[in-house]
């Protein structure tokens, strides 16, 4: 308690503190210009929820206040085109249905009434309908089968497809749930499940993108259609190996600009392409093969092709030139982080996320012709009391000469001439990236760390976005082993700096940093605790388990039964008699990514081999822990276990 009320007192926010805190994402720019809706997400302690709610922020006056409230969250803001409606989809009633609420505020009318519910949802440019997606309701062979022999699952065979459905938008929306428009089913059958979708100019034709089945391992399947409104006749546009998605169409209708492995059999780690195709069909061209990173369509205006790619740690804002396949910068400078654009009918305006190195996630707006930030949200003003971490980017050389960035963070009246003990933070992915954006602390107490007199390192390993195709390949049957050099040659060259007390070193990750953090424990006697989050132990225990097989036979080239050595070699568990490191490990028990299987293996080889190891499995959490009081605990424990192995508290 004393040292929680000192923390505090220092200007650090408390562990409830930091999971209270409010931060902004998907903004959406009306039409007209004059308002951006957009999400603020916050804990509901008594629900146990982080809900989230869409507020509005009026272009000319800047005023910003809540759209939407209660206990469930509304998401997913869709402006109507006379800008007058926002729909948005909200779980409020049980399902997550389709609302409608005007700008100006009032009760949100409820305009769907579906069965299991909608996902995405998009306006027809003509302002008549909603066009959305939904699995529709159980069929009856399935109502009848779950009546006479209770629930189980077909693995691979019970998939519920996801359709392209219609609703008309009525002048007055009943206030009677049973009397609201109908929707339409616009796609049906077992040949394919419905992924993205866009309406095209004149609300004639949606294209969509679909793939065989729902399964996380069918993404190559993935190909581009066109619906035809008139006739409900679909026709394939792409076709060969996928991911082929993201469908956006020309301002002319003529053709539709999508994200496209380019045939390439491992998506999971090489580049995605923007492509375009005759709305007709014909041959496709790729239009950024010569930008060497992953480019996210976000729009197609009249002066070009809009999407967002991160640039080391940063992230930008692009505009590609079609016809001469020519990109350009929007956002700037370098260092900025920016994403998610949204756009004003005539394109001159977008507005957007984004913030400067340490800073937090703002919305802002800018004129899309010259780059001129004006901020709408004050994110940063939850913190004016606080004196926080800063961040730097550092590089050093790994041990095949590999060049590795990270995130170096250093408590507030850092000095110079002392020692720190140093804490590694190791994102998940692997094709995630750190950046110099602050955020809320989740998971893991970074700012508590850093106030109690630690440095962070977050380590851009190889395989992590934003160094193009080749850095992301480095870790191809690589994994774990080139990971780890990557971090202890971070870990070595900030002791050479004379920065880091040596002997008190600890690591930590989710997901894949989990995985390494695992590899750490059991291949390493440099680290004085770890703390594995949903990691892997073992390829093949993973291989036969995950949902994303896919994924293991591309970084690892081969499966268990075609290439064993190469799962053992890259295999925590491979090295576990090696183990010393006290270990905390934390998992969902639901957790389909990265199964708990893992975990548990971990757990009883570190017992087995008598190291201090703690397991907490959470009850009814897939791969992310989401829920502030489930969430208190993540962070809590972290806390104390590396208060106790680097600090030497009890």
């Amino acid at each position: 308690m004393f040292l929680a009320a000192a923390l505090h007192a220092a200007g650090v926010p408390t562990i409830d503190e930091s999971l209270s805190m409010k931060s902004v994402a998907s903004p959406q720019i009306s039409p007209d210009g004059r308002y951006v809706a957009y999400h603020v997400t916050s804990a509901n302690w008594e629900e146990n929820e982080f809900v989230t709610q869409i507020w509005l922020a009026s272009m000319v006056t800047g005023e910003r206040y809540q759209l939407t409230s209660g206990k469930k969250s509304s998401t997913g803001p869709q402006w109507s085109p006379d800008s007058r409606h926002i729909a948005f989809v909200s779980d409020r009633d049980g399902k997550r249905q389709i609302y409608l609420i005007s700008p100006a505020g009032g009760e949100a009318a409820q305009l769907t009434a579906e069965e299991n519910g909608v996902s995405s949802i998009a306006w027809a440019p003509d302002g008549s309908a909603i066009a959305f997606t939904s699995t529709g309701p159980d069929s009856k062979a399935m109502k009848d089968r779950k009546e006479k022999y209770g629930e189980y699952e077909v693995v691979g065979g019970d998939y519920a497809m996801t359709h392209l459905w219609l609703v008309q938008v009525p002048a007055e929306i009943p206030s009677d749930p049973k009397k609201l428009p109908k929707a339409e089913q616009l796609t049906s059958g077992t040949q394919f499940t419905v992924n993205g979708f866009a309406w095209s100019p004149d609300s004639r034709h949606i294209a969509f993108s679909a793939q065989r089945d729902p399964d996380l391992g069918s993404s190559d399947t993935e190909q581009l259609y066109v619906l035809d409104l008139a006739d409900r006749h679909v026709r394939k546009l792409t076709t060969g190996s996928g991911p082929n998605g993201g469908p956006k169409w020309s301002p002319d209708g003529r053709e539709i600009a999508y994200t496209t492995s380019n045939g390439s059999p491992s998506y999971y780690y090489t580049n995605r392409y923007i492509a375009t195709i005759p709305a007709e069909g014909g041959a496709h061209t790729i239009l950024t093969a010569d930008f060497d990173e992953d480019a996210n369509l976000s729009a197609w205006g009249p002066d070009g092709i809009y999407f967002t790619a991160l640039q080391k740690t940063a992230s930008q804002i692009f505009r590609l030139d079609p016809a001469t396949k020519k990109v350009r910068r929007v956002s700037a400078p370098a260092d900025f982080s920016a994403a998610g654009p949204s756009f004003t009918r005539d394109f001159r305006t977008f507005a957007a996320t984004g913030a400067a190195p340490n800073h937090f996630t703002e919305i802002f707006t800018s004129p899309t012709g010259e780059f001129s930030p004006r901020v709408l949200t004050d994110v940063s003003a939850q913190y004016k009391d606080y004196h926080l971490a800063a961040r730097e980017v550092i590089q050093w050389k790994s041990g095949d000469g590999a060049t590795i960035e990270g995130i170096l963070i250093k408590p507030a009246g850092y000095d110079p001439a002392r020692k720190y003990p140093l804490l590694v933070v190791i994102h998940g992915g692997p094709t995630g990236v750190d950046t110099q954006v602050l955020s809320p602390d989740r998971t893991y107490p970074v700012e508590r760390f850093a106030a109690k007199g630690a440095l962070i390192l977050k380590p851009n390993y190889r395989g992590s976005a934003g160094y193009g195709a080749k850095f992301r390949a480095l870790n191809v049957r690589d994994l774990g082993v080139g990971d780890y050099a990557d971090v202890i040659s971070g870990v070595d060259y900030l002791i050479g700096k004379g920065l880091v007390d040596k002997e008190r070193v600890g690591s930590m990750g989710w997901s894949e940093g989990g995985y390494i953090s695992a590899f750490i424990t059991c291949y390493s006697d440099r680290f004085k605790a770890v703390s594995v989050g949903a990691g892997i132990s073992d390829w093949m225990t993973y291989y036969v388990n995950t949902d994303i097989h896919p994924f293991t036979r591309q970084y690892l080239k081969g499966t268990p039964w075609d290439d064993p050595e190469i799962y053992r070699k890259t295999s925590p568990i491979t090295y576990v008699n090696r183990a010393r490191t006290p270990t905390l490990i934390q998992h969902g028990d639901q957790d389909k990514r990265v199964p708990p299987p893992n975990s548990f293996e971990l757990y009883q080889a570190l017992r087995d081999r008598h190291v201090p190891v703690k397991f907490v499995l959470y009850r009814g959490f897939g791969h992310g822990i989401n829920k502030p009081k489930q969430q208190r605990s993540l962070m809590e424990q972290n806390y104390e276990w590396f208060s106790k192995y680097i600090w030497g508290e009890e």
